[in-house]
Protein backbone atom coordinates (compact mmCIF):
# COMPACT_ATOMS: atom_id res chain seq x y z
CA UNK A 1 0.00 0.00 0.00
CA UNK A 2 1.39 3.76 -0.67
CA UNK A 3 1.57 6.83 1.72
CA UNK A 4 -1.92 7.55 -0.35
CA UNK A 5 -3.89 4.85 0.99
CA UNK A 6 -2.55 4.45 4.48
CA UNK A 7 -3.36 8.14 5.21
CA UNK A 8 -6.81 7.64 4.05
CA UNK A 9 -7.19 4.50 6.07
CA UNK A 10 -6.19 6.29 9.05
CA UNK A 11 -9.13 8.58 8.53
CA UNK A 12 -6.48 11.65 8.11
CA UNK A 13 -7.34 14.15 5.38
CA UNK A 14 -5.50 13.47 1.76
CA UNK A 15 -3.07 15.26 0.18
CA UNK A 16 -4.06 18.87 -1.27
CA UNK A 17 -1.57 21.02 -2.45
CA UNK A 18 -3.97 24.28 -1.62
CA UNK A 19 -4.17 22.85 2.10
CA UNK A 20 -6.89 21.82 4.58
CA UNK A 21 -8.76 24.60 4.00
CA UNK A 22 -9.94 22.86 0.33
CA UNK A 23 -10.52 19.80 2.23
CA UNK A 24 -14.10 18.58 2.34
CA UNK A 25 -14.75 15.70 5.45
CA UNK A 26 -17.72 14.77 4.11
CA UNK A 27 -16.99 14.69 0.73
CA UNK A 28 -13.45 12.97 1.60
CA UNK A 29 -11.67 15.10 -1.27
CA UNK A 30 -9.49 18.14 -2.27
CA UNK A 31 -12.61 20.66 -3.09
CA UNK A 32 -10.75 23.45 -4.39
CA UNK A 33 -8.15 21.60 -6.62
CA UNK A 34 -11.48 19.40 -8.08
CA UNK A 35 -13.18 22.49 -8.80
CA UNK A 36 -10.45 24.13 -10.45
CA UNK A 37 -9.39 21.39 -12.45
CA UNK A 38 -12.71 20.39 -13.58
CA UNK A 39 -13.77 23.14 -14.29
CA UNK A 40 -10.24 23.91 -16.63
CA UNK A 41 -11.37 20.22 -17.70
CA UNK A 42 -14.31 21.35 -19.41
CA UNK A 43 -13.66 24.37 -21.04
CA UNK A 44 -10.44 22.87 -22.26
CA UNK A 45 -12.31 20.10 -24.19
CA UNK A 46 -15.26 22.20 -25.30
CA UNK A 47 -13.11 24.94 -26.90
CA UNK A 48 -10.60 22.78 -28.49
CA UNK A 49 -13.32 20.52 -29.91
CA UNK A 50 -14.96 23.59 -31.48
CA UNK A 51 -12.07 25.03 -33.02
CA UNK A 52 -11.34 21.37 -34.93
CA UNK A 53 -15.05 21.20 -35.96
CA UNK A 54 -14.95 25.01 -36.90
CA UNK A 55 -11.86 24.37 -38.84
CA UNK A 56 -13.34 21.15 -40.93
CA UNK A 57 -16.42 23.00 -41.46
CA UNK A 58 -15.23 26.46 -43.12
CA UNK A 59 -12.73 26.20 -45.99
CA UNK A 60 -12.22 29.39 -46.01
CA UNK A 61 -9.86 28.95 -42.47
CA UNK A 62 -7.15 26.76 -44.91
CA UNK A 63 -6.38 29.71 -47.37
CA UNK A 64 -2.94 31.08 -44.75
CA UNK A 65 -1.25 27.72 -44.52
CA UNK A 66 -0.91 28.62 -40.34
CA UNK A 67 -4.36 27.09 -40.28
CA UNK A 68 -2.25 23.70 -39.86
CA UNK A 69 -0.45 24.69 -37.04
CA UNK A 70 -3.19 26.07 -35.41
CA UNK A 71 -5.32 22.75 -35.77
CA UNK A 72 -2.06 20.93 -34.26
CA UNK A 73 -1.89 23.40 -31.27
CA UNK A 74 -6.01 22.74 -31.19
CA UNK A 75 -5.52 18.93 -31.16
CA UNK A 76 -2.22 18.91 -28.87
CA UNK A 77 -4.39 21.64 -26.08
CA UNK A 78 -7.79 18.73 -26.73
CA UNK A 79 -5.26 16.05 -25.32
CA UNK A 80 -4.04 18.26 -22.69
CA UNK A 81 -7.82 18.54 -21.43
CA UNK A 82 -8.07 14.77 -21.93
CA UNK A 83 -4.87 14.14 -19.76
CA UNK A 84 -6.37 16.53 -17.18
CA UNK A 85 -8.69 13.78 -16.20
CA UNK A 86 -6.33 11.88 -14.59
CA UNK A 87 -5.66 14.40 -11.50
CA UNK A 88 -9.46 14.89 -11.06
CA UNK A 89 -10.18 11.53 -11.25
CA UNK A 90 -7.50 10.91 -8.69
CA UNK A 91 -8.70 13.84 -6.27
CA UNK A 92 -11.86 12.01 -6.61
CA UNK A 93 -10.80 8.48 -5.56
CA UNK A 94 -11.13 6.47 -8.44
CA UNK A 95 -7.69 5.75 -9.71
CA UNK A 96 -6.43 4.02 -6.09
CA UNK A 97 -5.38 0.89 -7.85
CA UNK A 98 -3.10 2.70 -10.17
CA UNK A 99 0.83 2.73 -9.03
CA UNK A 100 1.08 6.88 -8.08
CA UNK A 101 4.93 7.32 -9.03
CA UNK A 102 4.33 5.64 -12.32
CA UNK A 103 0.90 7.81 -13.09
CA UNK A 104 2.04 11.32 -11.73
CA UNK A 105 5.54 10.95 -14.26
CA UNK A 106 3.38 9.99 -16.92
CA UNK A 107 1.13 12.89 -16.36
CA UNK A 108 3.47 15.16 -16.05
CA UNK A 109 5.76 14.33 -19.18
CA UNK A 110 2.81 14.43 -21.16
CA UNK A 111 1.27 17.88 -20.36
CA UNK A 112 4.84 19.31 -20.67
CA UNK A 113 5.05 17.45 -23.99
CA UNK A 114 2.39 18.88 -25.52
CA UNK A 115 2.38 22.17 -24.05
CA UNK A 116 6.06 21.90 -25.94
CA UNK A 117 3.95 21.73 -29.36
CA UNK A 118 1.98 24.34 -28.65
CA UNK A 119 4.79 26.85 -28.25
CA UNK A 120 7.15 25.32 -30.99
CA UNK A 121 3.60 25.60 -33.17
CA UNK A 122 3.20 29.35 -32.39
CA UNK A 123 7.23 29.81 -33.14
CA UNK A 124 6.44 28.15 -36.23
CA UNK A 125 3.57 30.59 -36.97
CA UNK A 126 5.24 33.64 -36.29
CA UNK A 127 8.37 32.56 -38.65
CA UNK A 128 5.59 31.60 -41.47
CA UNK A 129 4.12 35.13 -41.54
CA UNK A 130 7.40 36.75 -41.36
CA UNK A 131 8.38 34.23 -44.74
CA UNK A 132 5.23 35.42 -46.41
CA UNK A 133 5.91 39.63 -45.59
CA UNK A 134 8.92 39.43 -46.24
CA UNK A 135 8.87 36.92 -49.38
CA UNK A 136 5.83 36.98 -50.88
CA UNK A 137 6.85 35.88 -54.15
CA UNK A 138 8.49 33.29 -53.30
CA UNK A 139 6.75 32.15 -50.16
CA UNK A 140 4.86 29.36 -52.54
CA UNK A 141 8.04 27.50 -53.08
CA UNK A 142 9.86 27.82 -50.18
CA UNK A 143 6.30 26.90 -47.55
CA UNK A 144 5.22 23.85 -49.45
CA UNK A 145 2.28 21.28 -47.63
CA UNK A 146 5.29 18.51 -47.78
CA UNK A 147 7.30 21.18 -45.69
CA UNK A 148 5.03 21.87 -43.47
CA UNK A 149 3.61 18.40 -42.73
CA UNK A 150 7.53 17.25 -41.66
CA UNK A 151 7.28 20.62 -39.84
CA UNK A 152 4.51 19.64 -37.91
CA UNK A 153 6.26 16.01 -37.48
CA UNK A 154 9.80 17.41 -36.40
CA UNK A 155 7.95 19.45 -33.64
CA UNK A 156 5.54 16.09 -32.17
CA UNK A 157 9.33 14.08 -31.81
CA UNK A 158 11.85 17.34 -30.88
CA UNK A 159 8.68 17.74 -28.23
CA UNK A 160 8.53 14.26 -26.86
CA UNK A 161 12.26 13.50 -26.89
CA UNK A 162 13.33 16.77 -24.76
CA UNK A 163 11.29 15.90 -21.83
CA UNK A 164 12.39 12.30 -22.02
CA UNK A 165 15.78 12.44 -19.48
CA UNK A 166 13.03 13.62 -16.29
CA UNK A 167 12.37 9.63 -16.82
CA UNK A 168 15.91 8.54 -16.22
CA UNK A 169 15.90 10.59 -13.35
CA UNK A 170 17.68 13.49 -14.67
CA UNK A 171 14.95 16.63 -13.10
CA UNK A 172 11.39 17.04 -13.19
CA UNK A 173 9.50 18.54 -16.38
CA UNK A 174 7.09 20.80 -14.73
CA UNK A 175 4.73 20.86 -11.46
CA UNK A 176 1.86 19.58 -13.46
CA UNK A 177 1.85 16.17 -11.21
CA UNK A 178 2.16 17.49 -8.05
CA UNK A 179 -1.39 16.89 -7.27
CA UNK A 180 -0.15 13.47 -6.11
CA UNK A 181 1.93 13.86 -3.42
CA UNK A 182 4.76 11.15 -4.49
CA UNK A 183 5.48 13.97 -7.22
CA UNK A 184 5.35 17.23 -4.95
CA UNK A 185 7.48 15.39 -2.26
CA UNK A 186 9.46 12.76 -3.54
CA UNK A 187 10.13 14.52 -7.40
CA UNK A 188 12.09 17.15 -7.54
CA UNK A 189 13.73 19.77 -9.66
CA UNK A 190 17.46 19.89 -10.86
CA UNK A 191 18.85 22.81 -11.97
CA UNK A 192 20.69 21.38 -14.73
CA UNK A 193 17.92 20.29 -16.18
CA UNK A 194 15.83 23.17 -15.90
CA UNK A 195 18.46 24.97 -17.48
CA UNK A 196 18.55 22.29 -20.44
CA UNK A 197 14.53 23.09 -20.79
CA UNK A 198 14.72 26.73 -20.62
CA UNK A 199 18.07 26.59 -23.40
CA UNK A 200 16.35 24.22 -26.09
CA UNK A 201 12.92 25.45 -25.76
CA UNK A 202 11.72 28.07 -23.59
CA UNK A 203 14.30 30.95 -24.91
CA UNK A 204 14.57 30.05 -28.43
CA UNK A 205 10.56 30.03 -29.00
CA UNK A 206 10.31 33.44 -27.06
CA UNK A 207 13.31 35.07 -29.03
CA UNK A 208 11.84 33.38 -32.14
CA UNK A 209 8.31 35.04 -31.85
CA UNK A 210 9.74 38.09 -30.64
CA UNK A 211 12.44 38.87 -33.30
CA UNK A 212 9.55 37.85 -36.46
CA UNK A 213 6.95 40.02 -34.88
CA UNK A 214 8.76 42.76 -33.96
CA UNK A 215 10.25 42.29 -37.86
CA UNK A 216 6.91 42.25 -39.13
CA UNK A 217 5.09 45.55 -37.78
CA UNK A 218 8.19 47.43 -38.44
CA UNK A 219 7.73 46.09 -41.81
CA UNK A 220 3.92 47.03 -42.09
CA UNK A 221 4.75 50.51 -40.41
CA UNK A 222 6.97 51.62 -42.95
CA UNK A 223 4.53 50.34 -45.59
CA UNK A 224 1.83 52.11 -44.42
CA UNK A 225 3.87 55.15 -44.07
CA UNK A 226 5.55 55.13 -47.50
CA UNK A 227 1.99 54.66 -48.86
CA UNK A 228 0.79 57.48 -47.74
CA UNK A 229 3.75 59.82 -48.72
CA UNK A 230 2.80 58.42 -52.26
CA UNK A 231 -0.72 59.52 -51.73
CA UNK A 232 0.22 62.75 -50.57
CA UNK A 233 3.15 63.70 -53.20
CA UNK A 234 1.38 61.99 -56.84
CA UNK A 235 -2.44 61.99 -56.42
CA UNK A 236 -5.36 64.21 -56.54
CA UNK A 237 -8.10 63.93 -54.18
CA UNK A 238 -10.30 61.52 -56.30
CA UNK A 239 -8.08 59.68 -58.03
CA UNK A 240 -5.76 59.20 -54.28
CA UNK A 241 -8.88 58.60 -52.36
CA UNK A 242 -9.34 55.08 -54.90
CA UNK A 243 -5.22 54.54 -55.03
CA UNK A 244 -4.84 54.75 -51.06
CA UNK A 245 -7.43 52.59 -50.45
CA UNK A 246 -7.02 49.52 -53.03
CA UNK A 247 -3.19 49.80 -52.18
CA UNK A 248 -4.29 49.34 -48.25
CA UNK A 249 -6.65 47.10 -48.74
CA UNK A 250 -3.72 44.74 -50.97
CA UNK A 251 -2.15 44.60 -47.43
CA UNK A 252 -4.95 44.59 -44.69
CA UNK A 253 -5.67 40.90 -44.83
CA UNK A 254 -2.51 39.78 -44.07
CA UNK A 255 -1.80 42.53 -41.05
CA UNK A 256 -5.37 41.47 -39.77
CA UNK A 257 -4.08 38.18 -39.93
CA UNK A 258 -0.49 38.78 -38.20
CA UNK A 259 -2.02 41.03 -35.09
CA UNK A 260 -5.11 38.05 -34.61
CA UNK A 261 -1.46 35.27 -34.21
CA UNK A 262 0.00 37.93 -32.26
CA UNK A 263 -2.54 38.57 -29.87
CA UNK A 264 -2.61 34.12 -29.47
CA UNK A 265 1.28 34.53 -28.77
CA UNK A 266 0.81 37.14 -26.06
CA UNK A 267 -1.72 35.76 -24.07
CA UNK A 268 0.04 32.28 -24.35
CA UNK A 269 3.30 33.72 -22.95
CA UNK A 270 1.77 36.14 -20.62
CA UNK A 271 -0.17 33.08 -18.74
CA UNK A 272 2.63 30.81 -19.13
CA UNK A 273 5.50 33.77 -18.09
CA UNK A 274 4.91 33.18 -14.39
CA UNK A 275 5.23 29.36 -14.31
CA UNK A 276 8.39 29.33 -16.24
CA UNK A 277 9.65 32.52 -13.60
CA UNK A 278 8.41 30.27 -10.53
CA UNK A 279 10.07 27.38 -12.71
CA UNK A 280 13.80 28.75 -13.03
CA UNK A 281 13.23 30.21 -8.66
CA UNK A 282 12.01 26.87 -7.75
CA UNK A 283 14.98 25.17 -9.80
CA UNK A 284 17.45 27.07 -7.93
CA UNK A 285 16.01 26.94 -4.57
CA UNK A 286 15.38 30.25 -4.52
CA UNK A 287 11.68 29.69 -3.39
CA UNK A 288 8.94 27.49 -3.15
CA UNK A 289 5.43 27.21 -2.24
CA UNK A 290 2.67 24.49 -2.99
CA UNK A 291 -0.17 27.38 -3.68
CA UNK A 292 2.23 29.22 -5.68
CA UNK A 293 3.43 26.03 -7.65
CA UNK A 294 -0.72 24.76 -8.12
CA UNK A 295 -1.46 28.43 -9.28
CA UNK A 296 0.81 28.91 -12.00
CA UNK A 297 0.66 25.14 -12.82
CA UNK A 298 -3.14 25.64 -13.87
CA UNK A 299 -2.71 29.49 -15.01
CA UNK A 300 -0.07 28.14 -17.72
CA UNK A 301 -2.78 25.09 -18.60
CA UNK A 302 -5.88 27.86 -18.67
CA UNK A 303 -3.79 29.05 -22.03
CA UNK A 304 -5.31 25.83 -23.90
CA UNK A 305 -8.57 27.10 -23.57
CA UNK A 306 -7.96 31.25 -24.91
CA UNK A 307 -7.20 29.98 -28.51
CA UNK A 308 -10.94 29.29 -29.60
CA UNK A 309 -11.62 32.41 -27.16
CA UNK A 310 -9.12 34.95 -28.97
CA UNK A 311 -10.23 33.48 -32.54
CA UNK A 312 -14.02 33.93 -31.59
CA UNK A 313 -13.78 37.20 -30.94
CA UNK A 314 -11.13 38.43 -33.75
CA UNK A 315 -11.60 36.28 -36.61
CA UNK A 316 -14.42 37.07 -38.88
CA UNK A 317 -14.18 34.24 -41.02
CA UNK A 318 -13.94 31.54 -37.62
CA UNK A 319 -17.20 33.54 -36.48
CA UNK A 320 -18.84 32.75 -39.49
CA UNK A 321 -17.68 29.11 -39.67
CA UNK A 322 -18.84 29.13 -36.23
CA UNK A 323 -22.04 30.29 -36.84
CA UNK A 324 -22.50 27.80 -39.99
CA UNK A 325 -21.37 24.99 -37.38
CA UNK A 326 -24.29 25.87 -34.88
CA UNK A 327 -26.56 26.70 -37.41
CA UNK A 328 -28.80 23.27 -36.90
CA UNK A 329 -29.10 23.86 -32.86
CA UNK A 330 -30.69 27.38 -33.88
CA UNK A 331 -31.94 28.07 -37.11
CA UNK A 332 -34.37 30.52 -36.13
CA UNK A 333 -32.11 32.65 -34.45
CA UNK A 334 -29.84 32.22 -37.37
CA UNK A 335 -32.27 33.07 -39.56
CA UNK A 336 -33.66 36.69 -38.04
CA UNK A 337 -29.93 37.65 -37.97
CA UNK A 338 -29.62 36.60 -41.44
CA UNK A 339 -32.55 38.40 -42.56
CA UNK A 340 -31.83 41.89 -40.63
CA UNK A 341 -28.08 41.86 -41.95
CA UNK A 342 -29.22 41.21 -45.79
CA UNK A 343 -29.02 43.79 -48.33
CA UNK A 344 -31.55 44.71 -50.55
CA UNK A 345 -31.14 42.16 -53.57
CA UNK A 346 -28.79 43.40 -56.25
CA UNK A 347 -27.71 40.36 -58.20
CA UNK A 348 -29.49 37.06 -58.99
CA UNK A 349 -26.16 35.42 -58.42
CA UNK A 350 -24.58 36.48 -54.98
CA UNK A 351 -21.00 35.09 -53.90
CA UNK A 352 -21.20 33.47 -50.29
CA UNK A 353 -18.04 34.19 -50.14
CA UNK A 354 -18.50 38.06 -50.07
CA UNK A 355 -20.43 37.88 -46.93
CA UNK A 356 -17.65 36.42 -45.29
Amino acid sequence: MNSSSDANQSGSPPFCLLGAVGYSRSLDTCVLEVVVILFLTVLIIAGNLVVIFVFHCAPLLHHHTTSHFIQTMAYADLLVGVTCLVPSLSLLHYLRGLNEELTCKAFGYMVSVLKSVSMASLACISVDRYIAITRPLSYATLVTPCRLRVCIVLIWIYSALIFLPSFFGWGKPGYHGDIFQWCADSWKTNPGFSTFIVALLYAPAALTVCFTYGSIFKICRQHTREITQRHARFSSQADGDKGERGERCEGCPDKRYAMVLFRITSVFYVLWMPYILYFLLESAGLYHHMVASFLTTWLAISNSFCNCLIYSLSNSVFRKGLGRLFSPLFPSCLGCTDAKKAPAPVSLRPDPRCQV
